[in-house]
């Protein structure tokens, strides 16, 4: 498998793309290419081009969940009228409207002009996207320390409910020496993420993660997931997008924890 950062919050040393605070990750399975996320703006598109990625050859979009800094790139992607049909994979909560306050936080494309746009495949359950990359659909709580909290509303059939971010999801991928794993946020808390990835491919060896896990302070619950991670024996961590630099240094102290920014290649 083969990874590049088209967009995070920051850049990587002595590469000179630009950054913005979102996602999006550029993945190859073999002969299978997905983009996990396409961020705020049409920055992925920008940094596509620097960093030669062709988005014509896309099989598939992954969207880790509905917040607007993972899917608003959506306008900019189908104003370039590519001629391939891509094929669109979330949760089914991914693409309603989604509020803070009188703010809108969601996709510029909600999902019935989206049905129109691509293969929309929506599920809860995980899907097969290549050989070796599996889509996880909602992930379960089964730990007490890292409980949902709501962020906003949510429109469910014209009425607005606190919205838990149920949709958020990640991708996990199973090499021969194990699994790593793929975050957009981890609203569902990274050791629940990790948990159920190693449940859907029946291997308990966690080789690396990378994404945002949605961690700003150091508590209770970010001195549990250390040791969380510690017990896993988990290598390679790519913290980072909404993981702050006192969380990111705090897991340092006890595990080795990597640079990531726009203009990182990782080939696992």
């Amino acid at each position: 498998m083969k990874l590049k950062v088209l967009v995070d919050n920051n850049t990587y040393i002595d590469q000179y793309y630009c950054g913005e605070p979102a996602v999006s990750y550029y993945i190859e399975d073999e002969d299978v290419r997905i983009l996990l996320d396409v961020g705020y703006s049409d920055l992925f598109i920008t940094n596509s081009d620097a960093l030669g990625v062709d988005l014509q050859r896309i099989n598939a979009i992954i969207i880790s969940h509905g917040h607007d800094d993972h899917t608003r790139g959506l306008k900019y992607y189908f104003e370039q009228n590519y001629k391939n049909r891509i094929s669109i994979f979330a949760h089914p909560d991914a693409f309603k409207e989604k509020i803070v306050d009188t703010v809108k936080i969601c996709s510029p494309i909600l999902i019935d002009e989206l049905k129109e746009k691509c293969n929309l495949v929506l599920s809860k359950d995980p899907i097969k996207i290549s050989q070796h990359m599996t889509f996880l659909g909602e992930i379960p709580q089964v730990n007490t320390f890292e409980k949902r909290k709501s962020i906003g509303k949510q429109n469910v059939d014209g009425i607005f409910i606190d919205d838990y971010v149920l949709d958020d999801t990640a991708l996990v991928y199973q090499s021969e020496k194990g699994i790593y794993i793929i975050v957009g946020c981890s609203h569902s808390g990274i050791c629940n993420i990790v948990e159920y990835a190693k449940k859907v491919c029946n291997d308990n060896r966690v080789l690396g993660i990378i994404g945002g896990f949605h961690l700003f302070e150091v508590s209770e619950q970010v001195n549990k997931t250390i040791d969380y991670l510690k017990q896993n024996n988990i290598k390679e961590l790519y913290p980072c997008h909404c993981t702050s630099f006192a969380v990111r240094a705090e897991i340092h102290k006890i595990l080795p924890v990597k640079e990531v920014g726009v203009g990182l290649e990782i080939e696992w």
